[in-house]
């Protein structure tokens, strides 16, 4: 080996136990036999979760790095804790054997292991990685689907954002002061209850309607409408002692024309639903008192208590005693026993400790400090947001505090998950519900125009596929006993049929768009090349339901189920989600940066998973992968055709289906091509420039211009591989494969630059690294397949580091690594890798491995002789402070490409006021020697001997007229909108998502359906 590319250490790795019969593994393995016995698993259970834990303990203490700093003992509770979930939920056994008070749930075994949820969860992506093949063995291929562990863990994060909600709303309409003066004053009485009971009450008869009615459709939209009935039962039933608002403010309620509130107006005026929905969620809540409390209501109209002065009771019901003493404590007994019987028989979470941190599953010693609940209820448990919630958090203001607890609708408050997710579906509703539900009539002439009228076979695909992804009847076939069947079979239906209606009007909606583009760019008509492509309009449809489910937070149907259920994969997504952003105006940022967040999650790794079409174009556009490719078996299974999807999901749409032959298994890509994607090509062109053969050194000092290349036509993505470019030079493969590279190339060189400068490394090694990862992906191409982009990077990094004598270890770039927000413990623990095994004669046998192992057996070995040519011979870097030096000897180097500034900060809730921080480079050129005076840089002080508040402070006293000067007016910052400033930003550069989408994003406008 070279000088320079040396093999690579992470320091004093230490085993945490030294073999399966050290004396501190008996003790976890005694704990763990402990534990099955203290939860009474029963014989069989007991033998096969003992089994599992054994066979998999030493994967999880083979090194200090697996867990970070945890202690062998934590390692244990949180395997422990993962074997006994992993059996209970997969063993077909007596899974309950021994179990006298019914199944075992998670909550019993963390409460058994010592964990806290948010731990668990922060953990678990691990287990799965490590242990995935042992539970292939026992359970299946399935058995993570089985598990349903994302599913669980989206669910306890929304239950986080719905119990923080439910809390900050009770809070402000209801006074903890007046309730503890109403106490004093009643206590001999007892005629009221305590407002911790309302609290509790509330929250339990949320559970309900989770439990009873939303059983399929749960998500954070539906369940927000359901909170808001609820607060207005108790608004209507709650003593006005304790309410925290008054009926009369204007400001606050809506009033109709014979001066009284109407209540349902209101509040859906305040957290942004409909009134209709919310009458709709009240009847459901109505229904569910009538049903388990067993309480008659009857019409607020002729009842006369001073709960429903000033308020217009047309429609309203009431419940008599509801909330009165007795009563009351009567209700909390039957709503705990009806949800704890619910919790045994079917539930992994007990739902009831959101709202109480006193219990230890919340472990309230991770509270972050100076934020406070009502009632103390646990705050911070947004550890479990992803990365993308927590770098919009960042960007995001924070609110001032209320005013006593007290509403005020003419603050602004700041966005919070619930707000969000109540926003765009509020955009759902007025933009995209109004529509009509059949092709327009411009998109129908498109349609019509083609070689032959495509219209029916348009209409026809869309019910199809988007009823298997929102199968109504199938959420009607769920049982549930008692009264309330009929109540959730409506509710569900109705959902899902709402939903569909949603995501067909939103796919006809857009594809007129690009129908009208389409037709100008190609000035003419007839499209039958893109409108009769198969992949093309599922890719569209599964869209569009995506944006639908993403808008209301599902916890069923989380991404990929779209993908599932249509028959595509991450790749063909990722050719859409830019043409949706571009051609959809309307579109909240909100849903803009789940788009993109969507589509750097298929770039960085989703595309290369084993199973993508993603290779089936490779195969065509680089003949000499395909071997490797084969060997994998990375090939896309072909496309199921409709007919499959159809009868495999639902078989009551079979009347939708055409007549075609039930024994076609694949569906035809673009005009009746029926051929599988598998097909062996013998078509032999070159990806890029010459990939195949040896580089020159011109080919060597490619520059970040490469990133600038002209969007090829949309029917050119979608089109047969080996079909040539309508515009000409290479065929579809080579073009689709092309502008995937390229997406590749910007999104790896925005992580390059951002994890350079946390190390601090020279500009020159930037170009370097990004150099060396453009040229691993043009001639090293498999070094990607079945990984993760940010490995190949990180690799690259040590690398190039090594090979230019710059002091860097990896444990500092896995380090700095980890603070990127798109971090992943499996990026750095769980790489592919395929070797040959002695005991399977020489067969490749797939395994995982740590990026150490990674670099020294698979990266260096394949890039060395790029890394040895990357820099002249006897020339090194030794000094990495000089970042502007340029190596003797080596051609100039480009600079890196005008990549996007810091995302611009709303920095006021009130305002459309931004901050974006000024890069070091226009910062030299503004404040040269000869102009300094005239500028000031946010940290740089306008006079000698100031702080930077002191600056602030003087900059707003000139704002706001306090500096004596008499000011002729106020400066109006909303004069100018989001969408001006976005697209003023876009001008420079493609600063973040949404600017480049406005940007982009043609001048016209809509004209109506007839």
């Amino acid at each position: 080996m070279s000088p320079g590319v040396g093999v690579a250490h992470m320091e004093d790795p230490k085993p945490l136990i030294s073999s399966a019969d050290d004396r501190g593994g008996d003790r976890i393995v005694d704990r763990f036999a402990d534990l099955c016995k203290g939860l009474a698993l029963g014989g069989n259970t007991e033998r096969e979760a003992m089994n599992v834990f054994k066979e998999g303990k030493n994967l999880f203490f083979a090194s200090v790095t697996s867990f970070g700093s945890r202690s062998p003992e934590e390692i244990g509770r949180y395997w422990s804790a993962f074997v006994l979930y992993c059996v209970r939920r997969l063993s077909t056994g007596e899974a309950q054997e021994g179990q006298k008070e019914g199944r075992i749930t998670l909550c019993q075994i963390l409460r058994a292991c010592d964990l806290a949820i948010v731990d668990f969860f922060n953990e678990l992506p691990l287990f799965p990685l490590k242990a995935g093949h042992i539970l292939t063995d026992l359970y299946g291929s399935d058995w993570d689907k089985r598990l349903e562990l994302k599913e669980l863990q989206e669910n306890v994060t929304q239950l986080i954002d719905l119990s923080k909600f439910y809390d900050k709303a009770f809070g402000e309409f209801f006074s903890t002061s007046n309730m503890r003066r109403k106490d004093q004053d009643s206590a001999a009485s007892g005629s009221v209850g305590n407002v911790q009971d309302f609290y509790r009450f509330g929250w339990l008869l949320f559970l309900a309607l989770r439990t009873h009615v939303f059983t399929h459709c749960k998500n954070l939209v539906i369940c927000t409408k359901g909170l808001v009935s609820i607060l207005a039962i108790l608004i209507l039933h709650v003593p006005i002692g304790f309410r925290n608002f008054s009926v009369k403010d204007m400001s606050l309620f809506v009033k109709q024309s014979n001066g009284r509130v109407n209540l349902l107006a209101s509040l859906s005026e305040i957290y942004h639903t409909s009134e209709d929905d919310l009458k709709r969620s009240m009847e459901v809540t109505y229904s569910l008192i009538i049903d388990i409390l067993k309480k008659n209501p009857c019409c607020a109209s002729g009842c006369k208590t001073e709960n429903l002065d000033h308020i217009d009771t047309e429609g309203l019901k009431v419940f008599e005693d509801l909330l009165e003493e007795k009563s009351l404590q009567s209700s909390l007994e039957i709503l705990e026993k009806d949800y704890s019987d619910l919790l045994n028989a079917k539930y992994e979470l007990d739902e009831r400790i959101f709202i109480n941190t006193e219990d230890s599953l919340l472990d309230a010693k991770n509270m972050s400090g100076g934020t406070t609940r009502l009632f103390s209820t646990k705050s911070n448990l947004d550890d479990l947001a992803s990365p993308a919630r927590w770098a919009a958090s960042l960007l995001t203001p924070h609110s001032p505090p209320l005013l006593n607890g007290s509403l005020n609708c003419n603050s602004k408050i700041a966005p919070t998950p619930v707000s969000t997710a109540m926003t765009t579906a509020k955009w759902l509703r007025e933009f995209i519900s109004p529509l009509h539900s059949k092709p327009s009539a411009e998109l129908e002439h498109f349609l019509t125009s083609c070689d032959q009228d495509i219209t029916s076979t348009v209409t026809r695909r869309a019910n199809i596929i988007l009823e298997a992804i929102f199968p109504s009847s199938s959420f009607g076939e769920r049982s549930i006993s008692g009264s309330l069947q009929s109540v959730n079979m409506t509710e569900d239906v109705a959902w899902a049929q709402e939903r569909k209606m949603e995501a067909l009007k939103l796919y006809y909606k857009v594809l007129r768009e690009i129908c009208l583009a389409e037709s100008r760019f190609l000035n003419h008509n007839n499209l039958t090349s893109l409108l009769s492509n198969e992949r093309f309009h599922r890719c569209m449809l599964a869209c569009s339901a995506e944006l639908v489910l993403a808008t209301h937070k599902t916890v069923i149907l989380m991404f990929p189920a779209v993908l599932d259920r249509t028959g595509l994969t991450a790749f063909d997504m990722s050719r859409v989600i830019e043409t949706f952003i571009r051609y959809e105006e309307t579109l909240p940022r909100e849903l803009k940066r789940h788009l993109n967040s969507l589509e750097e999650r298929l770039l960085e790794s989703m595309a290369w998973e084993r199973g993508s079409s993603l290779y089936n174009s490779l195969i065509v556009a680089r003949p000499a992968l395909a071997a490797e490719i084969n060997s994998l078996g990375l090939l896309a299974e072909p496309m199921p055709s409709l007919d499959a999807i159809g009868m495999h999901h639902d078989n009551s749409i079979a009347d939708l289906l055409p007549e075609l032959s039930q024994k076609a298994v694949t569906c035809p890509d673009n005009r009746g091509d029926a051929r599988s994607p598998k097909r062996p090509c013998t078509e032999n062109r070159s990806l890029f420039v010459q990939c195949n053969s040896t580089p020159t050194r011109k080919e060597h000092m490619l520059t970040f211009n490469y990133l600038k290349f002209k969007t090829p036509p949309l029917q050119s993505k979608f089109a047969s591989p080996s079909q040539p470019n309508p515009a000409g030079g290479e065929i579809c493969a080579e073009t689709v494969i092309r502008v995937f590279c390229n997406k590749i190339l910007k999104l790896a060189a925005i992580r390059i630059k951002s994890l350079g400068e946390k190390l601090q490394l020279s500009q020159q090694i930037l170009e370097y690294v990004y150099r060396m990862f453009q040229q691993i992906l043009c001639q090293r191409t498999s070094l990607f397949f079945n990984r993760h982009i940010d490995q190949i990077i990180l690799c690259s990094l040590y690398g190039v580091a090594k090979v230019c004598r710059v002091d860097l270890t990896f444990k500092s770039i896995v380090n700095y690594y980890k603070t990127q927000p798109q971090c992943k413990p499996h990026v750095v623990k769980n790489i592919f890798v395929a070797v040959p095994s002695a005991n399977r004669n020489g067969r490749m046998v797939q395994e995982y491995v740590n990026i150490i192992t990674f670099y020294n057996q698979i990266f260096i070995p394949s890039v060395k002789p790029l890394l040895v040519e990357l820099v002249p011979a006897g020339v090194a870097a030794e000094d990495k402070n000089h970042a502007d030096s340029q190596v003797p000897g080596s051609p100039k180097l480009s600079s890196f490409p005008n990549l996007p500034d810091m995302s611009p900060k709303k920095v006021s809730a009130a305002h459309n006021v931004y901050v974006s921080p000024l890069r070091q480079t226009k910062m030299d050129a503004l404040i040269s020697p000869s102009s300094r005076s005239f500028y000031a840089c946010i940290g740089e002080s306008t006079h000698a001997y100031r702080s930077p508040s002191s600056d602030l402070t003087a900059i707003n006293n000139r704002l706001n007229g306090g500096d004596g000067r008499n000011l002729k007016g106020r400066i109006n910052f909303d004069i100018v909108s989001d969408s001006v400033v976005a697209r003023i930003l876009g001008k420079n550069s493609s600063a973040s998502s949404d600017a480049r989408a406005t940007t982009n994003l043609p001048m016209k406008r809509d004209e109506p359906d007839p």
